[in-house]
């Protein structure tokens, strides 16, 4: 894109942003007249604050806009830069796949060294190191694509299938994170396909769960809601399953009521959002304990953090911090740090909503030391401190004035 003039940067990312030309022009205080001038290049940006201006309300870096190369500060290395997006983006629109129905793959990495890396991502994500994982997805991504490919016609199909799969979905959980929704999106419905040649329901079941997730963030809540609970009917595990995949299947099963249940809390379902999640505790009771099967960190601990997150979404923040005291602190320090962070988010909701700012600052810190990137790199993050900073009287506590200075959201 660095060929491009300005104008047609700035039309670019207003489209990336979802603004039409009206609501970004009142974002200015210019006329959509100016905004259109601007675009098609019949006015020219000359003066450097109202480039930045235009940069700060698309929310990207003015080396963007300018068509320069991103200086990449020390303190945005751990978050996905619009850089690092670009360059995954561009990995996803690669069809190098429709080549290979022509020519053979000149060239594809072991399917051992490929298992390692996706493994060695899923753990990266996990730990809600986003920056490392950006870094890694491109190239994941290529090597994945260029292996499914390579082994299409071979007796490793469908361990290649597999694999890639897996890449699409760690791809969508991370795009989802950072409000890159349409692209995770893509990649959760690209999981779906390739799940299904992979001939493993459980990873189309998984797959199915990345794009209710993204679609709930797209809020394209029934739809959502109606993926999550129609493949969780399909894969619901019978007495007569074999104990060697239950546990899985119970995982899996289990993630997408949960799934379910915040799809029906986000348009005010308590009776559905009670229901889904009667039935994912039933599942994690049968599992036996908090496992890791297929990813999903299923088990009682989870079932009570979505009970806390899908009450915060019906509004009900007593509910939630009722919820979150009474959660098992041995199995909550077991499970993963992105999970952790992700729930003292929801809780740091929860307590705004009952106007108590100083333990909604509190979760955020808490969050910020388990596992920075998940509070610094989340558009949701931002909003929270931007909520508790507007409710706190007076000055506000010195760490919390110091993350909103990292994070750059206004004290």
């Amino acid at each position: 894109m660095d060929e491009l003039p300005i104008g047609r940067r700035v039309a670019y990312w207003r489209g990336r942003r979802k603004m039409s030309q009206q609501v970004f022009a009142d974002r200015l205080g210019k006329s959509k007249s100016w905004v259109d001038k601007v675009e098609r290049g019949v006015r020219r940006l000359d003066k450097f604050s109202v480039v930045y201006e235009i940069a700060d309300v698309l929310q990207v870096d003015v080396q963007l806009l300018l068509g320069k190369d991103v200086e990449r500060r020390p303190e945005t290395q751990n978050c996905i830069d619009q850089v690092e997006v670009e360059e995954i983006r561009a990995a996803l629109e690669r069809y190098d796949q429709m080549s290979a129905f022509f020519q053979a793959v000149p060239h594809s990495p072991p399917l051992s060294e490929m298992q390692k890396a996706v493994s060695h991502a899923w753990l990266t994500y996990q730990h809600a190191k986003y920056g490392v994982l950006a870094r890694m997805l491109p190239k994941l991504l290529r090597d994945a694509q260029a292996a499914d490919s390579a082994y299409a016609a071979g007796t490793e199909a469908k361990d290649a299938a597999h694999l890639l799969g897996q890449v699409y979905q760690i791809a969508s959980s991370a795009l989802r994170k950072v409000g890159e929704h349409e692209l995770s999106w893509l990649a959760a419905d690209r999981s779906i396909a390739v799940s299904q040649r992979a001939g493993d329901q459980l990873l189309a079941g998984l797959a199915s769960y990345r794009v209710g997730s993204a679609l709930l963030a797209l809020g394209r809540v029934r739809p959502s809601l109606e993926v999550n609970v129609n493949i969780a009917n399909r894969l619901a595990p019978s007495p007569i399953t074999e104990r060697e995949v239950r546990g899985q299947r119970l995982s899996v099963y289990g993630m997408l009521l949960l799934n379910g249940a915040m799809a029906a809390a986000r348009i005010g379902d308590s009776a559905t959002v009670r229901d889904l999640l009667c039935g994912a505790e039933q599942a994690s009771l049968e599992l036996g304990g908090d496992f890791n099967h297929y990813w999903t960190s299923f088990g009682p601990t989870n079932v009570q953090l979505h009970r806390c997150a899908t009450a915060v979404e019906l509004g009900d923040g007593r509910t939630a911090v009722e919820t979150h005291e009474k959660i098992d602190v041995i199995g909550f320090n077991a499970m993963l740090p992105e999970r952790r962070a992700h729930h003292f988010l929801d809780i740091a909701r929860g307590y705004t909503q009952i106007g108590n700012v100083d333990k909604a600052s509190e979760m955020l810190l808490e969050g910020d030391r388990l596992a920075p990137s998940e509070i610094r790199c989340r558009p949701l993050a931002h909003e929270v401190l931007s909520d508790v900073l507007r409710r706190t009287r007076g000055t506000p506590p010195a760490p919390i004035a110091e993350l909103a200075e990292q994070m750059g959201v206004g004290v």
